[in-house]
């Protein structure tokens, strides 16, 4: 089972892989290099989250409809070579766009949903065969797994691609791109080598359990304190993963780093993350978990606020401490906020309300990209400042995390009945990574 766990491991690797150069260096290059509007970058790094209700058609439709006795890979294989694509394109539709922006944004919609598709379509797939490959008591470790070795790619990916665009030029970027999907590619094909068993007939395919958006929003909204966490869930994470977009720039338009320079921001973000899910697993058992989850959200909240005094007083190294904060608080606040959703779960409803965790997820990334686009641009219009815009984002969401870190303090666990075995804090990080 190892090497299978691996494999689906190279497979999530490959992947997110895919995510970082749009998601870091191409979002900064197109703000802040080509002046491109945030609020259009926002909504094209968004298609991902855009697409994400297909995720419960593409699961269904792959059940069913094996291509040569192969359930998932096939699939997986598709979203692969889209997202491959997506990247390769990427930077050149970029370009395009400001030298010919409606040829351009027509260009840039297709390689963007491209991604976005592909992104939709490899990660229900994988996810699901993940979840067939691995006996139930082994779930959790798999995708640990997987989540691990996924978060220590998005680290690499991020140091060899700031290396790979010093100095910046645009062959450079495009060549780096090249690179990355070359990579992904090689290492998604790896994974999937004689990983998944052939099968002869659709019933034997394990039933999923898959829900409607209508039925998760009914059991949210059927009990008040469960509404009330779910509230909590969707600023917090809004506020949390909303930055992705504009950290980057902000740091080019704050302290003129270089496409280099800002690339590397991922890199720590994701290691300070690492480390915080280490704390929470020291911490699992001996601390409560609204304390762990409390902590996690004053620190991203302390995380914001620094990142705002670091633009005040264009001070490189506390906008430093203001990422680290953030990633410290991102990586307890995530976890230490899924283990309390089990408290939020009924008898026969888990996989509904983790559904539910996933919803919340990908409406929180969605809505807080396009906030802090729109913000951005409206106050920079406004002020003419374009260090401005950011800085009223970030006050924003340091706001809405403590607005959220009060719902906190107000939310009764114990009101909600709790009829499920706790899970191990392997499967709680697990189920954070999905």
């Amino acid at each position: 089972m190892f090497l299978k766990r691996f494999q689906l491991g190279l497979i999530h690797v490959a992947v997110a892989m895919t995510l970082v150069p749009i998601n870091s260096t191409l979002n900064r290059v197109m703000i802040k290099e080509l002046s491109l509007s945030a609020t259009l970058v926002a909504l094209l790094a968004s298609l991902p989250y855009l697409f994400a209700p297909i995720q419960v058609a593409i699961g269904s439709y792959s059940d069913r409809h094996p291509i040569f006795g192969l359930r998932r890979t096939p699939y997986i294989l598709a979203g692969l070579i889209l997202c491959v694509l997506g990247v390769i394109v990427s930077p050149q539709v970029a370009y395009l766009m400001a030298e010919n922006f409606s040829l351009g944004l027509l260009a840039g919609i297709f390689a963007f949903g491209l991604w976005g598709m592909g992104y939709n379509l490899s990660a229900v797939s994988y996810l699901s065969l993940a979840t067939e490959l691995s006996a139930e008591n082994e779930r959790g470790k798999t995708i640990a797994t997987m989540w691990f070795m996924m978060i220590v790619s998005i680290i690499a990916t991020a140091i060899g691609l700031s290396r790979m665009v010093d100095p910046y030029t645009p062959e450079a970027l495009i060549r780096a791109f090249g690179y990355v999907a070359a990579s992904a590619l090689t290492l998604g094909l790896l994974g999937l080598i004689k990983l998944e068993p052939r099968s002869n007939s659709a019933a034997e395919s394990p039933r999923s359990e898959n829900y409607s958006y209508k039925q998760m929003s009914a059991a949210i909204t059927a009990n008040p304190v469960a509404r009330t966490f779910f509230i909590y869930l969707l600023l917090l994470l809004a506020a949390i993963l909303g930055q992705d977009v504009l950290l980057e720039p902000f740091g080019a338009e704050a302290f003129n780093m270089t496409v280099t320079q800002t690339t590397r921001i991922t890199s720590l973000w994701g290691t300070f993350v690492l480390v915080a899910i280490l704390i929470a697993g020291l911490l699992e058992g001996r601390v409560v978990k609204k304390t762990v989850a409390q902590f996690g959200n004053i620190g991203a909240l302390a995380g914001f606020v620094v990142i705002v005094a670091s633009g005040v007083t264009r001070s490189t190294n506390i906008f430093y401490i203001g990422v680290t904060l953030l990633g410290l608080g991102t990586g307890l606040s995530t976890v230490a906020n899924l283990s309390l959703m089990f408290d939020f779960t009924m008898p026969g409803m888990v996989g509904l309300y983790i559904g539910a965790w996933g919803f919340s997820n990908a409406l929180s990334r969605l809505t807080g990209s396009i906030l802090g686009g729109v913000v951005r641009d409206v106050v920079n219009q406004a002020t003419g400042q374009a260090l401005s815009g950011y800085l009223v984002v970030f006050v924003i969401e340091a706001m809405m995390l403590l607005v959220a870190a009060i719902m906190l303090t107000r939310i009764d666990i114990q009101k909600f009945t709790n009829g499920v075995k706790e899970p191990s804090f392997v499967e709680k990080v697990a189920l954070a990574a999905e």
